[in-house]
């Protein structure tokens, strides 16, 4: 039997939080969904579902650590007797081995216990003559769509249509991957059961079945439009709506909408990255705006009120102070951009740009000179 400590590469002595982390790594590396068409991948990921569903649980674990301590899962556990590591192993299996000691036996057999093994370790191993459960319900995969909104939007909400190509259900066969009129067969090797026994040793080790790959049935017409998957991949397109005062990467989640679940287990879902414009006018930081507002050179040393766009096509007089140097920034509170998360607003951070006019003419030349004349010298002060 493959070790689940290897087969989930972590030590023995790995706690639950890196059994997990290791499951979802392999999980990703050997999904179904990024390796189509590949059989061992197909098995290899049942394996590490099997390994997880045994080592993340702590009572299985506990039992299945014992069972491996006597040897129960390597090519020589042939039995064991009282004494011989044996302690703390399922009581059940105890009493057996008492029974079998009034009959004169020397030695408890692992290969009667397979029921006991099966209902621990969900279907990794089975008895002699044990039966396999049919595979559980899968999850269906998560799926990501980026869409794009202005930044008007991005500030006031929208509503999106979002368009996802995924696999979906077959409109032909309605998911069986029959041919309409046909239905699938019970598979003839595993009869129906998804598994076929392998003697090794004292087990019989369940495998999936390599004819049916598991599913426990098989088609023998197959579907014209699918080809025989029940799957076909189309367009979907859903409204997403975009709430007021999203970010740029901003992930919106839509329950359901992933691809479908396998063996009736549940859809995944839908994740919406949003991709924010950029304005001409406007920067965003976190839920404040800020917006360069030029003034010439008396405005910004004589003070002044000037007129200053906001979010959303209005206007609001803002007051610059006498002495205000360039790259000064003011704050007009609640101005800002709508709080995702909370109510209320950011600010709006208006930045003080002196401006310099690039040609003066004769006039203007004549009176910067003498403004330049009547002021001090800033270098004086500066430099000493």
């Amino acid at each position: 039997m493959t070790d689940f400590y290897q087969t989930l590469g972590v030590p023995k002595t790995a706690s639950q939080d890196e059994i997990k982390k290791a499951f979802r790594k392999k999980a990703r590396e050997c999904h179904p969904d990024r390796n189509q068409g590949d059989a061992a991948c197909e098995e290899r990921f049942k394996e590490v579902n099997q390994a997880y569903e045994t080592l993340s649980d702590p009572e299985k674990r506990k039992q299945y650590d014992e069972y491996s301590r006597l040897g129960a899962f390597g090519p020589g556990a042939g039995g064991f007797r009282p004494g011989a590591g044996g302690q703390g192993f399922d009581p059940r299996i105890f009493q057996q081995w008492q029974q079998q000691q009034g009959q004169g036996g020397a030695s408890f057999e692992f290969g009667d216990m397979g029921d006991i093994l099966s209902s621990l370790f969900g279907a990794a191993t089975t008895g002699r003559g044990g039966r396999r459960r049919r595979p559980a319900a899968e999850r269906g995969a998560d799926l990501q769509a980026d869409v794009t909104v202005s930044f008007d939007e991005s500030l006031e909400g929208a509503t999106v249509r979002v368009p996802v190509d995924k696999p979906d259900t077959c409109d032909t066969c309605h998911g069986t991957g029959a041919a309409p009129g046909t239905t699938p067969k019970i598979c003839p090797d595993c009869e129906g059961r998804g598994v076929v026994a392998q003697n090794q040793g004292p087990f019989a080790l369940s495998q999936p079945c390599p004819r049916c790959r598991g599913a426990g049935t098989i088609v023998e017409t197959p579907c014209p439009t699918c080809k025989g998957s029940g799957v076909r991949r189309r367009t979907r397109r859903y409204s997403v709506k975009v709430p007021a005062g999203v970010k740029d990467g901003t992930r919106i989640r839509i329950k359901g909408k992933g691809e479908a679940g396998q063996r009736g287990g549940p859809a995944g879902d839908l994740y919406v990255v949003v991709h924010v414009e950029s304005d001409d006018l406007f920067d965003r930081r976190g839920d404040d705006l800020v917006i360069d507002v030029p003034v010439t050179l008396s405005e910004a040393a004589l003070g002044a009120r000037v007129r200053i766009p906001t979010p959303g096509g209005g206007h609001v007089s803002l007051k610059v102070p006498a002495g205000s140097r360039d790259g000064r920034t003011l704050r007009l509170r609640g101005k800002g951009a709508p709080k995702l998360k909370g109510g209320g607003r950011g600010d709006l951070l208006a930045r003080v740009r002196i401006a310099v006019p690039d040609k003066v003419n004769k006039e203007q030349k004549e009176l910067l000179e003498r403004l330049g004349e009547a002021l001090p010298d800033p270098r004086a002060a500066a430099f000493g």
